[in-house]
């Protein structure tokens, strides 16, 4: 007997993240396409986005092909993807292997690996930072010496700005160099080898785009990033606006397309970071899947282009629809601690229709570490606000942040690393 869902071609998505940076996303994929979830611990909150639920461990490829194999004898698949960074060299390679669309697992995997980034765009003669792997503290000074400080030193296959320092000094350097050698992020596995790479001055941005075939690159938006102080390079804000004139900038334009085509990406949702320099535009890092930290929700508010919907669509094989029906601006900012110890309190009773949200990430006695030595796990909240453009959007920013209330108590035992 054949299965009624078969009647319908279902999408497989892989990992669910967490539901603050991506039940929205869900939401508008599944309101186009049955969603068949896959995930170690698939959470509650999914269930209201998804026509059923597998659990299975995503970090083992064989069973995860084997639970698609028995999905396929209910389910009929269309497409498989993912949003989180975990997991897009398994979906390309799934994908794959059922005759789905997607981009090349050599592609996705030379996006993951920022080493194998930077040579394929070296030997493109597409500019980014010169860059070297290190796989000792020695070589890692000696790289240092060959570039010339700064310098900054990032884990090669890591994310979320993991790790990531710059550096002035061969002290810096060397305990920077043990740190990002040390240092993981929740899920993230990868080659070993800490990058050791020229500092790219100048704001940083990332550009989100839809690839639909070699060289037909379609630029949604332009992400303007805001940074916390540096040694670190943690992000605390995003921004974009519809009428960004960074959107007609050539050199901008070329520089995605040619770095897409460097890594030899030819299909999905892609989110490219650069830095502005004063030599030009400068890659920094290729993600083959929708960007994180709402940055889609940002776009979709801002322009009305919808990007999760957009990434399901090419998944399944259909041709996505990025016609801007907004021209506004949607801002976010992540609240940090202004000190390390334990949360006692936070709360905000301000309301205002450019208030998009106010979501708290953590409850009372969560020990947090305040930037530059914080992650992205010390985020104690983020709001999103929309307005007419984005100087508009961080002034409401600044309102809305000034209107809330933190309280923590230092923790004497607590020590900040170095160059964490």
């Amino acid at each position: 007997m054949t299965s009624p869902h078969r009647s319908e071609s279902a999408l497989v998505i892989l990992g669910a993240g967490n539901a603050e940076y991506r039940a929205y996303g869900l939401q508008h994929i599944s309101a186009a396409y049955p969603v068949i979830l896959l995930d170690a611990t698939p959470p509650a909150w999914t269930k209201a986005y998804t026509a059923t639920q597998i659990t299975t461990d995503l970090d083992d490829p064989e069973a995860t092909a084997a639970a698609l194999n028995r999905i396929g004898s209910q389910y009929r698949i269309g497409g498989v993807m993912t949003y989180t960074e975990n997991h897009v060299e398994l979906a390309a390679r799934l994908a794959e292997g059922l005759g789905l669309p997607g981009a090349n697992p050599a592609a996705v995997a030379a996006c993951r690996d920022k080493a194998l980034t930077r040579r394929r765009l070296a030997e493109a003669g597409i500019p980014s930072a010169q860059s070297y792997t290190a796989d000792s503290e020695q070589e890692a000074v000696r790289y240092a010496g060959m570039i010339g400080y700064p310098i900054v030193v990032k884990p090669r296959a890591l994310g979320g700005s993991f790790g990531v320092r710059r550096v002035d000094t061969e002290a810096e350097l060397r305990a920077a160099y043990q740190a990002a050698a040390q240092c993981t992020a929740p899920g993230l596995t990868g080659p070993s080898g800490v990058l050791i790479e020229e500092y790219l001055g100048g704001p940083e941005i990332s550009v989100e785009c839809l690839v639909q075939g070699p060289g037909e690159v379609s630029i949604a938006a332009v992400t303007r990033k805001e940074l916390g102080p540096e040694p670190a390079f943690e992000e605390v804000g995003h921004s974009v606006d519809a009428d960004d004139e960074l959107l007609h900038d050539k050199d901008v334009r070329a520089m995605t397309t040619q770095a897409l085509q460097a890594v030899g990406i030819t299909h999905g949702a892609m989110h490219v970071e650069m830095r502005l320099t004063s030599n030009g535009p400068r890659i920094i890092e290729i993600n083959a899947r929708l960007g994180g930290d709402l940055i889609p929700h940002l776009v979709h508010l801002a322009t009305g282009i919808n990007l999760p919907r957009a990434a399901a669509d090419l998944a399944m094989g259909q041709a996505p629809d990025i016609t801007a029906t907004r021209h506004r601006a949607a801002a976010i900012r992540f609240l940090y601690p202004h000190i390390a110890g334990r949360l006692e309190g936070a709360g905000s009773t301000f309301v205002s229709p450019w208030l998009e949200r106010l979501v708290w990430h953590h409850r009372p006695g969560a020990i947090l570490t305040p930037p530059p030595h914080s992650t992205l796990i010390d985020r104690i909240a983020h709001l999103v606000v929309t307005g007419r453009d984005r100087t508009t959007c961080h002034r409401y920013l600044n309102t809305a942040a000034a209107l809330t209330t933190v309280q923590i108590r230092p923790t004497a035992a607590q020590t900040v690393p170095p160059a964490a």
